[in-house]
Formats: C-alpha cells, sequence, structure tokens
C-alpha cells in the first residue's frame, strides 16, 4: 500500500511537472482516459487529449502554468484510487481536481481527470 501511495504522489508530481510536454503528459494516461479541463470541455482518449493539448500549446494558453497540491488519496480497489486535489493556476484561479487513477500492468495511470472551477465570494 504505501508504495502504491508513493506512486500515485510521483503521477501527481509528473503531470504537474509535464504539463507543457504532450508526450509525457499523456503518457501519464489511460488508453481510454476521460478528461474535462478547466472550462469544462470534455475529452474522451489519450489521442483526443494529445491532439488538444498540443494545439493549446501553440496559443497563449502555453503560459498558463498550473501547481497541483495533494490532499487525499482513496483506494476504491486494490487497481483504483480516487486522488483529490487542488489546482493552482499562475493567473490566480484554483480548481478543485479529481484523478481516478488504475493500476496497469503495475503502473499507476489516470483514467478520470476532472478540474471544477472554485468560486470565491
Amino acid at each position: 500500500m504505501k508504495a502504491d501511495v508513493e506512486a500515485i504522489e510521483q503521477v501527481v508530481r509528473d503531470a504537474e511537472t509535464l504539463q507543457s510536454d504532450v508526450d509525457g503528459f499523456t503518457g501519464l494516461l489511460t488508453e481510454e482516459v476521460s478528461l474535462v479541463n478547466f472550462t469544462g470541455i470534455r475529452l474522451r482518449g489519450r489521442a483526443t487529449v494529445k491532439e488538444v493539448m498540443a494545439k493549446a500549446l501553440r496559443t497563449p494558453l502555453k503560459d498558463v502554468l498550473t501547481t497541483n497540491e495533494l490532499l487525499d488519496i482513496t483506494f476504491l480497489r486494490p487497481d483504483v484510487a480516487l486522488a483529490t486535489l487542488v489546482k493552482h493556476v499562475n493567473d490566480g484561479r484554483t480548481g478543485a481536481l479529481t484523478f481516478v487513477l488504475v493500476k496497469e500492468d503495475g503502473r499507476w495511470l489516470i483514467a478520470l481527470a476532472q478540474t471544477t472551477p472554485v468560486v470565491t465570494s
């Protein structure tokens, strides 16, 4: 269990570090990943994420950087985990970020990523 927690923590760190590296980031995803970004756009499949991410990095979005703060990991099964995070955007926005990770061939991969903007009053 401790090794799995450490592996998931590494995936979270890698997702942040590789946020501008299309191949590196998408290498953290399952083939059939579901990703809902900060603006509510839903992407399905690693190939689609790769295509959309490559296009986005050719726009001013390349300068929007985020950090991920891991709050909690819950194991739903020995090979499925829920990671609860806070996404901090360099422009001051904050998001509630959730990863569902699955263990495939001994490696933890992101099967679902959902970011919901946090509205502060």
